[in-house]
C-alpha cells in the first residue's frame, strides 16, 4: 500500500514536468536551491494517460524553474520526473495550486507505486539546452 505522503510527493514531482515537457530555463539564470528526481510506476497500460495528466496545468507554478517528465526506456510502465525549484517552499506551495490538486486527484488511480525519490541541490551553471 502506498502512503499518502509518497503519493503526493510523487505526483508533485510529476506535476513539475510533463510527458517529456521541460520549461527550458537555464539554471544559471536563477539560483536554484531545490530539486527532486523520482521514478513513478503507472498501472499497466496507463503510462501515457498518466503522463498527460502530469503535464496538464503545470506551466504556472511559481518558483518552478524546470519540470521534465520522461518515459523509462526499458520499463513500459515507468516514468522519471525531474524538477528544479528556486526553493523548497515553492515546491511545497505548488501542492496547493488548484491545477496541481486536480491533477493529483485524476492521476492517483493511475499510479501503481513509486520506486525511487531523491531531493537534489541543483548546481549553478548547469543547464538544460534544447537541441
Amino acid at each position: 500500500m502506498t502512503g499518502r505522503r509518497p503519493v503526493l510527493a510523487g505526483l508533485a514531482i510529476g506535476l513539475l514536468g510533463g510527458g517529456a515537457f521541460a520549461k527550458g530555463l537555464h539554471v544559471e539564470e536563477r539560483e536554484a536551491t531545490f530539486g527532486m528526481i523520482g521514478k513513478m510506476k503507472a498501472q499497466p497500460g496507463k503510462r501515457t494517460e498518466l503522463i498527460e495528466i502530469l503535464g496538464a496545468g503545470t506551466a504556472a507554478m511559481p518558483g518552478c524553474l524546470a519540470y521534465l517528465v520522461a518515459e523509462d526506456a526499458t520499463d513500459v510502465e515507468a516514468i522519471w520526473i525531474t524538477e528544479i525549484w528556486d526553493k523548497k517552499e515553492s515546491h511545497a506551495a505548488s501542492l496547493q495550486l488548484p491545477a496541481v490538486r486536480e491533477a493529483i486527484a485524476k492521476g492517483r488511480p493511475l499510479i501503481a507505486g513509486f520506486e525511487l525519490s531523491a531531493e537534489t541541490r541543483p548546481v549553478p551553471g548547469a543547464s538544460f539546452r534544447k537541441a
